[in-house]
């Protein structure tokens, strides 16, 4: 895949029981419904679909992928600052059904859109959105028949409220993780591998030693003694492994 493709890019409306949500989506020239490309849904972190997520989903284009961002909120409920973010993600930590229902909704627009291949799709999310990788991967997602090829997490919890949803996993899973990082407890990484490892899932947890919280996000700052923190070389090496895990279970 070529990392310099023309892109794109614009917005999309859609309606998810009712109440307004608006993700993005950005498409490599040449894609088309003739000649379509793999779809990767991007999930955002907790402040939504921002100018970071939307950066994400047009590097991926770039790679030659279909890349949709999806709204997991809906417009009523885009946060307005960081406290209102806070709240909002707690609903959907504590309401997990609610959370795969978002996803998948996004997942079937993705898969629907011109230049998708339906039966080529993955996800990627950071933060909460790589919360939200997991979770569509225990939704056993799926569209019409095809699951879904697999889910990359960067820096998202692991935690397994309901260890037993990972007899639903039906694709492979990466997760990419800061080994210093104080919001991830150990009891929720080893929950999270006793998950994987029950349910025979193909999984990877790759650790980046002396690294945090949010380490792709360049506005976490450079200080890891505040438990989050942009690293260059984490951030770079985990995109890497994320190119190559798509065009192993894109092959």
């Amino acid at each position: 895949m070529s990392g310099a493709r023309k892109v794109h890019e614009r917005a999309i409306r859609y309606s998810v029981e009712g109440v307004e949500h608006e993700g993005f989506f950005a498409l490599p020239e040449g894609a088309t419904r003739e000649a379509p490309v793999p779809g990767i849904l991007v999930i955002h972190y907790w402040l939504g679909v921002t100018p970071e997520t939307r950066s994400k989903a047009s590097a991926l284009a770039r790679e030659g992928y279909a890349a949709f961002a999806v709204d997991v909120y809906g417009i009523p409920y885009h946060p307005k600052n960081r406290e209102e973010a806070g709240a909002i993600i707690a609903r959907y930590k504590q309401d997990r059904a609610l959370f795969r229902k978002k996803l998948n909704a996004g997942l079937e627009l993705l898969a629907g859109l011109e230049g998708v291949d339906a039966a080529k799709l993955s996800a990627t999310g950071y933060c909460f959105g790589g919360t939200g990788a997991i979770e569509l991967a225990r939704s056993g997602a799926a569209v019409k028949g095809v699951a879904i090829k697999g889910v990359v997490s960067f820096h998202g919890g692991l935690d397994s409220p309901d260890p037993a949803a990972g007899r639903n996993i039906r694709c492979k899973v990466l997760a990419f993780h800061g080994a210093d990082d104080p919001f991830v407890p150990a009891a929720d990484l080893a929950a999270f591998e006793n998950e994987m490892r029950e349910h025979k899932v193909d999984w990877q947890l790759v650790k980046f030693g002396g690294v945090v919280h949010s380490f792709t996000n360049p506005e976490a700052g450079d200080d890891p003694s505040k438990g989050m923190a942009y690293d260059a070389r984490a951030d770079r090496r985990s995109w890497q492994g994320m190119k190559e895990f798509f065009v192993e279970i894109f092959q």
